[in-house]
């Protein structure tokens, strides 16, 4: 596994899904090294951190450069892993069946997909191939539809990728066997911008639990968004939607650069609770209580694992109309999508207010994730097309 952020020093989902999917593999009999970037995550203001936690099956190589958060700069400048190019062929160099990248942007950009023999693949976390921002959300306002990228890179706060007119990532990804996308979006989303991709969709999973939480009636209702508090993730979005209904409380747990202000908007009110990170148990049974999970994304998300985590709870989900958001509702059943503050408002009330509707879209919602969406299906699907691949490059070896 080849990625810029691993547990403890990563920020998001992208890191949480290869440490699940690592930890799955080893579980199964799987050696599995990680490789990533522990200047990155300095770079990008992650503050002390303890080391990584040892997991029989797993290796993990916590890269550091003399050059520090400078080697990360440079590999973001370049789309070369430079400082860390060394390091990372020597491990390279071990008798891999398999190379899985994940987000390489700062590790070692895309010259990285090149580097090793085994059967390579990458899983879309975000749309760093496609956008300088990682995020298509342009100019930091609004899902981007029209293409001015050195402009939006500068309004982010990022110097312009020049490389990406050379053809360096166009050479580069033919050196991947298969891409990996959690949604149908995604994938539709890359091959519109251009790139010649073999691309598989392959659904997130989460872990699953031997007994999942069940569904509480509790004695104080709620709402409830769990994320990162940024702008893109769209919380702020919540908070006047509930002023003015204002018959169940919303509760938000996370922490981000938002939270400041979102405490500032929330008041002292009780009704906009901030809990702060929250993880664990704590957040199993946060979820299990609520009468649903609000996803109110602004920009284009690629596969939320927050959404899973709810139905793996039995717990129904408020998704806004952005992106993938509404494929797991739509394949599911197990929520609702909406469009306006008005439909947001209309899906609290109906689930407020309706018990038997509510427990019947999460009935849904558990049950897709029991066959879809755990992690016995998606290691099924992810080693049954790691199989196919070294088919197929047998069958190719044998006519050349």
């Amino acid at each position: 596994m080849l990625t810029t952020f691993y547990p403890p020093y990563s920020f998001g989902g992208d890191a949480i899904f290869v440490r699940n999917l690592s930890s799955e593999l080893a579980a199964r009999g799987h050696e599995v090294h990680v490789v990533h970037c522990r200047d990155a995550y300095r770079a990008l203001g992650g503050g002390a951190r303890e080391p990584e936690q040892s997991t029989p099956g797993i290796v993990v190589h916590g890269l550091e450069s003399r050059a520090g958060v400078l080697s990360p700069l440079a590999t973001h400048q370049t789309g070369r892993p430079l400082f860390k190019a060394r390091r990372i062929r020597e491990i390279l160099r071990q008798d891999f069946d398999v190379i899985h990248f994940h987000n390489v942007s700062l590790i070692g950009g895309p010259e990285l997909l090149e580097y090793g023999s085994a059967i390579k693949l990458y899983t879309f976390h975000e749309y760093w191939l496609v956008c300088q921002t990682h995020l298509l959300f342009r100019f930091n306002r609004a899902p981007c539809e029209t293409r001015r990228c050195t402009l939006c890179a500068l309004l982010h706060g990022r110097p312009p990728q020049l490389w990406r007119a050379s053809g360096l990532i166009e050479r580069a990804v033919r050196h991947v066997d298969s891409f990996l996308s959690p949604s149908r979006f995604a994938m539709a989303t890359h091959l519109r911008h251009g790139l010649d991709l073999p691309v598989a969709h392959l659904p997130s999973f989460v872990p699953d639990e031997e007994h999942a939480s069940e569904s509480l009636s509790p004695a104080d209702p709620y709402f409830l968004y769990v994320g990162r508090l940024e702008h893109i993730k769209g919380a702020h979005t919540l908070i006047e939607p509930f002023r003015r209904w204002g018959k169940v409380p919303l509760k938000i747990a996370g922490t981000g650069h938002d939270e400041r202000t979102l405490r500032r908007l929330a008041g002292d009110g009780g009704l906009i609770r901030l809990l702060g990170y929250t993880t664990g148990e704590a957040l199993r049974r946060l979820y299990a209580g609520a009468i649903a999970v609000i996803v109110p994304s602004l920009c284009f998300e690629i596969a939320p694992l927050v959404i899973l985590e709810a139905f793996r709870e039995g717990t129904p989900v408020i998704v806004r109309n952005r992106g993938a958001l509404p494929e797991p509702v739509q394949d599911s059943g197990g929520g609702l999508v909406y469009e306006s503050d008005a439909g947001l408002v209309a899906a609290l009330e109906r689930l407020s207010s309706n018990r038997d509707f509510r427990d019947a879209l999460g009935r849904r919602g558990r049950e897709h994730y029991r066959s879809e969406w755990t992690a016995d299906a998606h290691m099924k699907r992810y080693l049954g097309l790691i199989d196919e691949l070294r088919e197929k490059r047998a069958r190719r070896a044998a006519t050349t």
